[in-house]
């Protein structure tokens, strides 16, 4: 395994994240805690959740993933083992404190309910879930409308937030802060504000990051990059799109797509035709597909850890196994063709 440091903290995280997201909608507990164990044997020391977890999100399924892995953590009693990340969600989901945002008193309401769930006392890194002014995520890159009036609001929330978590971190229930689903504007402004106020600052930034979803180029990896605060990349495979199992029309049984149909923006001509030339940039390389996909976000030099997640074993062995794929200039060469033939397929 590989490891790297976590911004501008003494934390040395593995280059691969084991991601939970499927717990307690496609994998029951029992999966979720033998995919834990493989994780580390495999070297993972970095777990990902969240409040809203399992996925995709319902009230039947609000808090299960932190519930599997504090009981898994009070079984193993291996807490030390594990630098784990969760996060508060963002505006929306009304079965979640009433859908409200991100402030003061649905932070420390949030944290302390996922310190029960997990069973433990501290996180290492508490994430922003997503923005309460919305995000370009989540299929709404096409529609994002930045509302310029309401910057003073904004930039008061993000001061408010941010003197909530230096609480946290002073009180030791987390250890370090992070931003997802943030735009570049929203990212410069936690770093301004906590370099002028001495305030948390942020170590990691999680977006969407993949073969078909690079619009963290270029501005926020040169952020990443000259700020130190390295991506923690999610859905590498864009749902297990590049794995080539939806190719041709197929949605095969018990896979993610079955459960995504009133919602599912890469399901594009676009995006399987680019699904199509990376297949056959594998193919004339000799290359695992899946392992190509995760093996190229690994290696960009803005990411941290690349967030990989499995519905099986089987599936997560070949994930962790793209650790050990280094990719050729010429395998380099020819995904580039492909990403400008396909620049942005959803």
């Amino acid at each position: 395994m590989i490891y790297r440091k976590l911004g501008t903290t003494n934390l040395e995280v593995s280059a691969l994240t084991l991601g939970t997201m499927t717990w307690g909608r496609q994998n029951t507990e029992e999966e979720g805690h033998a995919q834990m164990d493989m994780a580390l044997e495999h070297g993972i020391n970095f777990f990902d959740t969240a409040e809203m977890y399992a996925v995709p999100p319902s009230p039947d399924t609000y808090g299960k993933t932190e519930t599997y892995i504090g009981n898994w953590f009070a079984k193993k009693k291996n807490r030390d083992s594990v630098i784990l990340a969760s996060k508060i969600a963002g505006v929306g989901l009304r079965w979640i404190r009433g859908g409200e945002g991100i402030d003061r008193k649905n932070l420390i309401a949030a944290l302390d309910d996922s310190l029960k769930r997990l069973q433990t006392d501290y996180i290492d890194l508490y994430q922003l879930h997503w923005p309460n002014r919305g995000s370009y995520h989540f299929g709404q890159f096409y529609k994002y409308n930045p509302e310029p009036s309401n910057t003073s609001e904004v930039l008061e929330n993000f001061e408010e937030v941010l003197q909530t978590l230096q609480e946290f971190v002073q009180k030791g229930k987390v250890r370090h802060v992070g931003l997802s689903n943030e735009t570049a504007w929203g990212v410069m402004q936690y770093v301004k504000l906590s370099s002028e106020k001495n305030y948390p600052r942020m170590v990691s930034i999680q977006n969407e990051y993949s073969l078909l979803y690079r619009l963290f180029e270029p501005d926020l990896s040169e952020i990443a990059l000259r700020e130190k605060i390295g991506l923690l990349a999610w859905s590498p495979l864009a749902t297990g799109m590049l794995s080539g199992k939806y190719t041709n029309g197929k949605i095969p049984q018990g896979t993610r797509w079955t459960i995504l149909k009133k919602h599912n923006q890469r399901n594009t001509k676009q995006a399987h035709a680019a699904v199509d030339a990376y297949l056959g940039v594998a193919e004339k390389h000799g290359l695992n597909p899946v392992q190509m996909a995760l093996a190229f976000v690994t290696s960009r030099p803005f990411v941290t850890s690349n967030i990989i997640g499995a519905t099986s074993t089987e599936q997560l062995k070949v994930n962790l196994d793209s650790i050990h794929i280094t990719l050729s200039p010429e395998v380099l060469a020819d995904i580039d063709s492909v990403r400008r033939d396909f620049p942005i397929p959803f």
